[in-house]
């Protein structure tokens, strides 16, 4: 499992719409503790523990499990039935089945459709508007990305083991390229945008891994949901995500050279540098992305400036305050 941020645009795009003009989604920031200040700059992160109690707390103060973004309501505790139908199924094939069917029978939730063959298996949903709204809203937006991230790391903590998608499709245009790349990462391959319906399409050998978790794992996942959907990255086996991960283990981020990394990965230094660009990045764009993800949970924790610009190998807190700022456009005291 890796601590990646989570981009400020996917809570400044929620509360460009407001589900309930009794719901007071400030309460809902304040109790995160993140600052409104921050989210309209595209540089700016949020931790998973963030998004997770800013989550929690819209589904309380809205009783409805899409934040009140959905077709139709879906009340606190839909989830958890839907989880318990499909617990004790003997596959992933079978869980996924079962939960299109329960799915059939709720007002609030879009069918799902489940096509396979012998190499690829297809899960498919129609983004549903809201009444009179004929094309995908920025509520039809959130849902289908909520949905989608859902489908992928639920069916993974099911079967106990990384499910990288073969193909992700999303039904409306792609954000701003910056946003953009957050989605390849969060799925671990590069999202298609402008398609028909939303579309996980995965390998059908997954769908025949057997189901490892009980009732018991099924209740402590729901206690802390949705923090498993946002900070689990680890599925993901591109040469980017390798290098993030053996950036992120030593925290010695700044002194790992390419050479040290390619050896670890058993690769050479141009072979790693030609799949990295073929991810779209670069070793010193991974390295800062994962300075700047550990800067943001450190202070989010309480750790000092001194303390955190020490850890991550700067030569003095202002150097760690200039590419701080740099990296998000705010102070690291936004981020306390």
């Amino acid at each position: 499992m890796t601590t990646g941020t989570i981009p400020t645009a996917f809570v400044h795009r929620y509360l460009q719409f407001t589900p309930r003009d009794d719901a007071d989604l400030s309460s809902a920031l304040a109790i995160a503790g993140i600052d409104p200040a921050i989210l309209s700059d595209p540089r700016a992160r949020l931790t998973p523990t963030q998004m997770t109690t800013f989550i929690q707390t819209a589904w309380r103060l809205t009783d409805d499990e899409l934040f009140g973004l959905g077709y139709a309501p879906v009340p606190r505790g839909t989830f958890r039935l839907i989880c318990l139908t499909l617990i004790h199924c003997r596959d992933l094939g079978t869980a996924l089945a079962r939960m299109a069917d329960v799915i059939r029978a709720l007002p609030g939730l879009t069918p799902l459709q489940i096509t396979s063959d012998e190499l690829s298996t297809r899960i498919s949903f129609a983004v549903r508007t809201r009444p009179g709204i004929p094309e995908p809203d920025v509520a039809a937006r959130i849902t289908t990305d909520f949905v989608l991230i859902l489908l992928h790391r639920f069916a993974a903590w099911l079967i106990g083991k990384r499910i990288r998608p073969l193909r992700i499709e999303i039904p409306y245009a792609a954000p701003d390229p910056r946003l953009a790349q957050d989605y390849d990462q969060i799925f671990g391959v590069p999202v298609t945008f402008g398609s028909e319906c939303a579309v996980l399409d995965i390998e059908t050998s997954a769908m025949r891994a057997p189901i490892i978790q009980t009732e018991d794992t099924l209740e402590e996942y729901l206690r802390e949901s949705p923090i498993q959907l946002m900070s689990e990255r680890d599925y993901d086996s591109t040469a980017s995500a390798q290098v993030r991960r053996v950036l992120e283990l030593g925290i010695t981020g700044r002194t790992s050279t390419a050479d040290e990394i390619a050896e670890m990965l058993s690769i050479s230094v141009p072979h790693l540098r030609r799949l990295l660009r073929r991810d779209g990045t670069s070793l010193n764009q991974l390295r800062e992305e994962v300075l700047r993800d550990v800067a943001i949970a450190g202070l989010g924790r309480g750790e000092s400036v001194e303390a955190l610009s020490a850890r991550l190998g700067f030569s003095e807190p202002s150097a760690f305050r200039r590419a701080f700022k740099r990296w998000t456009g705010d102070t690291p005291s936004s981020y306390r």
